[in-house]
């Protein structure tokens, strides 16, 4: 949004200024991703509302505004979610009585199962001949995804004080700056030693970067660089499934739990602060033992008996 048009969202909303300067950068316990995706989604609504000062809204302006919008029923929840944020705060503030949104109901979402590699097409994947130092970058980085389940983004911000490879663990840091530590195979510790002894420096040159997996530029590697690798070597090894930056996660999750890990365990490792967002991946077990049932027609017959 341009400076002049937040200017004026800002000129007739003083309220709405101070909570996206003042409480969501300083109070708000969020990745600055959320905190400017909710600074985003505010300002479009007081955009749609200029000249009125959106604290004085009414339940039905706020439905009617989610109504036009058009968009999806994801998108629509997290618009509800930011505006009911911001109002909580006008009321914890003592500046509104009440909470115009407190009666929207949210809106029904699908849930959607996540895409995810069978083990074959993940052997195919992670099969490079890595001679390149670019190669060995990102050879390390497909190896270490699969092997921790860790999201692209803690990926991409793993710095070389969060390596314990002599004790096969990687400390991760988290949605909320919550960190764990991740146990790795011995694989991935090969391919990322491999990396770090012969394409890392390189990369570097004379510069100096805290990052492991850095780009041409010797700063650490976008989520966007790495997902159009991750794409071009889908395509290059015909796995035609939608790919998306965190399918070697799902993979890693349900594959784990495929094999008998427990959920509570699968949890710890995915870093979920609530069990129910990994309970998603048991559905991808069961569907799997299902077409597993399918495909034998033997057992269907003896199970008659």
């Amino acid at each position: 949004m341009k400076k002049d048009e937040l200017a004026e969202i800002f000129k007739y909303n003083p309220e709405l200024n101070k909570y996206i300067n003042e409480y969501l950068n300083a109070e708000y316990n969020t990745s600055k991703n959320t905190r400017d995706s909710y600074a985003t989604d505010l300002y479009l609504l007081a955009k749609y509302y200029t000249p009125k000062n959106i604290k004085n809204l009414k339940k039905e302006d706020i439905q009617d505004y989610l109504r036009k919008t058009n968009k999806s029923s994801k998108t629509i929840a997290r618009y509800l979610t930011a505006i009911n944020n911001f109002y909580k705060y006008l009321v914890e503030k003592s500046i509104l009585p009440e909470n115009p949104c407190e009666s929207i109901k949210m809106p029904k979402l699908e849930k959607k199962l996540p895409n995810y590699l069978t083990i074959e097409e993940v052997d195919n994947l992670l099969n490079i001949r890595a001679s390149t130092t670019y190669e060995l970058r990102n050879k390390a980085m497909l190896e270490v995804l699969y092997a921790t389940g860790m999201r692209i983004s803690e990926l991409c911000n793993l710095t070389m004080s969060n390596l314990f490879l002599e004790d096969n663990l990687v400390k991760v840091f988290g949605k909320g700056s919550k960190e764990r530590l991740v146990p790795i195979s011995n694989t991935a510790i090969k391919a990322l030693e491999d990396y770090l002894k012969f394409g890392r420096n390189e990369l570097l040159g004379t510069h100096t970067c805290e990052y492991v997996f850095i780009s041409s530029r010797h700063t650490k590697i976008t989520r966007q660089a790495f997902f159009k690798f991750i794409k071009k070597l889908c395509h290059e090894k015909g796995i035609k499934k939608n790919i998306s930056p965190h399918i070697l996660r799902h993979s890693f999750a349900t594959h784990l739990l495929n094999n008998g890990a427990d959920l509570r365990v699968v949890q710890e490792l995915l870093g979920h602060s609530d069990i129910a967002t990994t309970q998603i991946y048991t559905h991808l077990s069961n569907e799997k033992l299902e077409q597993e049932y399918n495909k034998h027609p033997l057992i269907h017959e003896k199970s008659h008996h």
